[in-house]
């Protein structure tokens, strides 16, 4: 079960008027560290328990953190029946590249140094849109990512870059070496033991989100 997050949070609309998402916006109590914004991968949504509980984790280390649903309601919908949708990845990574220019639009989250995490199919959208947005994106970070789907993007991105693969996804963990390998940033790859893609496995989330919160943390410092 995730902790109670330690924040204040409220439901935010981000998007034009032809296209409007669902998000979930909250704010630590205290100093400010930085923002998170949440990629989540194919099939799910912002109310992902396990990006809940990252986020809750985030938000206790002082970092602001966004929680989008990628698709309209009637694109969930429509997506449930043809599962196409999901794997949209130039699609999805237009609309997390919108939800970065929304954040510094926002007063309590200007000059905020901003970071992206993304799960599955959605670190391929969290990758895109950190080499479109090179002077915003300060961080990435990749939970049993598939970067691959990045293609060509992957040699753009400038932010430093953190994935993190179960050491029982053994397939998951050959894409991930080889897409860092076609990166020209800093990168690394952390595997955590005994854990399959989920990270159902009791305290690997855990693990998650330790990394993922010392990661942003200290690429935010400074800036």
């Amino acid at each position: 079960m995730a902790t109670q997050t330690k924040g204040s949070s409220r439901p935010v609309s981000i998007g034009s008027d032809q296209v409007r998402l669902n998000a979930d916006l909250t704010l630590p109590h205290g100093h400010l560290k930085g923002v998170v914004l949440f990629a989540h991968g194919s099939g799910s949504s912002r109310k992902s328990s396990r990006n809940r509980q990252v986020a809750n984790a985030l938000v206790r280390r002082g970092l602001a953190t966004v929680l989008l649903d990628l698709l309209t309601e009637d694109e969930e919908r429509e997506d449930m029946r043809t599962r196409e949708l999901r794997f949209d990845i130039p699609m999805l990574a237009g609309r997390l590249v919108g939800a970065v220019d929304w954040i510094p639009q926002q007063d309590e989250l200007k000059d905020q140094a901003i970071g992206l995490f993304g799960s599955s199919t959605g670190a391929a959208a969290a990758l895109i849109a950190a080499a479109e947005r090179p002077a915003r994106v300060h961080a990435v970070v990749s939970r049993g990512g598939r970067p691959d789907l990045a293609g060509e993007a992957l040699a753009r991105v400038k932010a430093p870059t953190l994935m993190i693969v179960g050491g029982d996804d053994e397939p998951v963990i050959g894409m991930n070496r080889d897409a860092a390998d076609q990166m020209n940033c800093e990168v690394s790859t952390e595997i955590v033991p005994g854990a399959t893609h989920l990270f159902e496995e009791p305290g690997k989330l855990d693990q998650v989100s330790a990394l993922a919160g010392n990661w942003f943390v200290e690429k935010f410092r400074g800036l």
